[in-house]
């Protein structure tokens, strides 16, 4: 049944009051749903730092936003390369000394449907690597700062968690045998949303005040397939966006300013479009299926976690 708790038309940013003293950090944010959401927090008053690899594209980004909100629109970004746990440090000990507030943080940034088996420079499956491990990693850097403005981490997921295997391979993540594209996607999506929900746990028992949520965008127009998926999925989803079953980029942020902004909101849900096939249509709590938050793989991926990253978490 769709969600209708935010009326017919679902979530908008319509919703959204003045954000002026707020800070949002958005990972991957130069293009698609991320740069999208920079947008829309920007016009609400709120400063915005993007991490993003690319220091060519986020300068072109940072300029696009300026020219439309004015030369001292608080935004700014930091390079950092999800794939190397290095550039996460670097990157989140950056932003610890230059950003004093963090209202939300929001784990945008993924690969997808890469063709071909790769690995992270730390040795992990590409997608795994960049999608998972990178943010399991900065999160955990910049919780104690999150929480110091009960702040929120929001983690984008995908209902691609509902293909592939719909647990975690621990035997072989890193597919030294049958490799998919799709099946190590869903794998790394999934690895995110169980991240998030034990994290949501974790929290609770240790009786700290950040908030967590999942969201994912739908079928949306963004980057995420052309940048990194094989020729015929690129193919594939330039025919489909000609079709109702895919939406803008800006609709596709909506879950995500959503989850970073919106009081009320329940942690153990999805949030997303509730149209049809659950990919477009008003912005709202989705369908949220029992193997994302297993609670003896998610305890198994967290240990796991932190041994593969060498990153422990205080909590």
């Amino acid at each position: 049944m769709a969600d209708t708790s935010f009326g017919p038309k679902g979530w908008t940013p319509e919703r959204l009051g003045n954000l002026a003293g707020k800070t949002y950090v958005i990972t991957g944010a130069n293009a698609g749903a991320g740069f999208q959401a920079a947008r829309i927090l920007l016009g609400k008053g709120a400063e915005v730092v993007m991490l993003n690899r690319s220091a060519e594209k986020s300068a072109a980004a940072v300029n696009e936003l300026r020219e439309e909100f004015g030369a001292a629109a608080p935004v700014r970004f930091i390079r950092m390369d999800l794939a190397e746990q290095a550039s996460v440090r670097m990157a989140a000990e950056e932003l610890l000394k230059t950003t004093p507030r963090i209202d939300a943080l929001i784990c945008n940034a993924a690969i997808a449907q890469v063709p071909t088996r790769k690995l992270t420079p730390d040795g992990f499956e590409s997608q795994l690597g960049t999608n998972h491990y990178g943010h399991f990693t900065l999160c955990g850097m910049l919780f104690d700062r999150i929480e110091e403005a009960k702040g929120r981490i929001v983690v984008v997921a995908s209902l691609g968690y509902n293909m592939g295997l719909k647990t975690i391979r621990f035997d072989d993540m890193n597919w030294n045998e049958g490799y998919g594209p799709n099946t190590a996607y869903s794998q790394s999506k999934l690895a995110q949303m169980m991240f998030a929900y034990e994290l949501q746990d974790r929290v609770k028992t240790a009786g700290r005040n950040v908030e967590v949520y999942v969201c994912h965008p739908g079928s949306s127009a963004t980057s995420l397939i052309t940048t990194s998926g094989s020729r015929f999925m690129r193919l594939m989803f330039h025919i489909m966006t000609k079709t109702p079953l895919v939406q803008t980029a800006e609709q596709g942020s909506y879950p995500e300013v959503m989850c970073a902004t919106e009081d009320g909101l329940e942690q153990r849900a999805l949030y997303g479009p509730t149209g049809r096939l659950e990919v477009v249509g008003p912005v709202g709590r989705g369908t949220l299926n029992a193997h994302a938050y297993d609670k003896p793989v998610m305890v198994r991926l967290w240990e796991r976690s932190e041994k593969d990253t060498g990153f422990s978490w205080q909590l």
